[in-house]
C-alpha cells in the first residue's frame, strides 16, 4: 500500500495493481518530488496535469489532493487501470480525473499545453524521452509546463525538446524536472 502525503486527501491508502508489471513511487520518492514541484510552482491550485504511465496514478492523485484543477491519467497495463479506477472512485475524484486506457503515445494534439506533466516510465526503456519529444510537438508543453520523470537512479533522460532543470537521487530512484528547450 502507498498513502496520499498531503492536501485534501492526506493519508489516505491507495491499491496499487497486481503482480509486477507496474512499480509504484514510493512514498519518499513522491514526497521529495513534490517538495521541489512546490518550491518551484509555490501552490498546486488550479493547475492542469497529466500523469502519464500513471499505473496506481499516485502522482496525479497527490496533484489533485493539494489542489489541481484536474489530471489526465494515462495506462494501459489492465491490472493498473483497474487499481487507479479504483483510487479514483475511493477518492470520489471523478469530476477530476480523465483515464484514458491507452498508450502515452496515442496521445493526439492538445488543445493547450499543461501545466505539470509526471511521468514514470519503465525504466531503461526510453520510453519517457520518446514522449516527451511527441508530447512537445503535440503541443502539450509549453513555455510554463513542469515536466517531471522518474528514472533509475543511474539512468541520463536525453529529450531533445526539454532542458533538465535540476535532478536529484532518492534511494534507487533519479527525479529529473524538465521545462521546453528554449
Amino acid at each position: 500500500m502507498i498513502r496520499i502525503i498531503a492536501g485534501e486527501w492526506r493519508g489516505r491508502k491507495l491499491q496499487v495493481p497486481e503482480g509486477d508489471t507496474t512499480r509504484p513511487t514510493a512514498d519518499r520518492t513522491r514526497e521529495t518530488l513534490f517538495s521541489m514541484l512546490a518550491s518551484r510552482l509555490g501552490s498546486f491550485e488550479g493547475l492542469q496535469v497529466a500523469d502519464l504511465f500513471a499505473g496506481s496514478g499516485a502522482l496525479g492523485l497527490e496533484a489533485l489532493s493539494r489542489g489541481a484543477a484536474n489530471c489526465l491519467f494515462v495506462e494501459q497495463d489492465a491490472a493498473a487501470i483497474r487499481a487507479l479506477r479504483g483510487n479514483i472512485a475511493a477518492l470520489r475524484a471523478q469530476p477530476r480525473c480523465d483515464v484514458r486506457a491507452a498508450s502515452v503515445l496515442s496521445l493526439g494534439p492538445a488543445k493547450q499545453p499543461l501545466d505539470l506533466i509526471l511521468l514514470d516510465p519503465p525504466y531503461g526503456t526510453g520510453a519517457g524521452a520518446v514522449a516527451l519529444d511527441r508530447l512537445a510537438r503535440l503541443g502539450w508543453i509549453g513555455p510554463a509546463t513542469w515536466i517531471s520523470t522518474e528514472c533509475a537512479f543511474d539512468e541520463r533522460l536525453d529529450v531533445k525538446s526539454c532542458a533538465l532543470e535540476t535532478d536529484r537521487k532518492v534511494g534507487k530512484a533519479r527525479i529529473n524536472l524538465l521545462r521546453l528547450a528554449g
